[in-house]
C-alpha cells in the first residue's frame, strides 16, 4: 500500500455543503480499492447522503460523527 500524507485539498461542493478539507493518507495499489483519507468538517459541514457498494468504515477522531 503507498502510504504518504498528501496536501489538503478542499472536497468538491457536489460531495459536501459547508467547507470540507481532507488528506489522503494511503491508497492500495491496484485491484485494491482500499483509501485512507483525513477528513476534516468546518461547523456546519456536511456529507451528500449516498452509499458504498463495498462499504465504508469511519473513525471519528474528534467532535461528533452522524449517521
Amino acid at each position: 500500500m503507498k502510504n504518504e500524507t498528501k496536501n489538503t485539498i478542499k472536497g468538491p461542493a457536489e460531495w459536501f455543503t459547508g467547507d470540507v478539507y481532507f488528506n489522503e493518507i494511503a491508497r492500495g495499489e491496484a485491484p485494491s480499492r482500499v483509501r485512507v483519507n483525513l477528513v476534516r468538517f468546518t461547523p456546519g459541514a456536511r456529507t451528500a447522503w449516498h452509499k458504498h457498494s463495498l462499504g465504508q468504515t469511519l473513525h471519528v477522531t474528534d467532535g461528533i460523527g452522524l449517521i
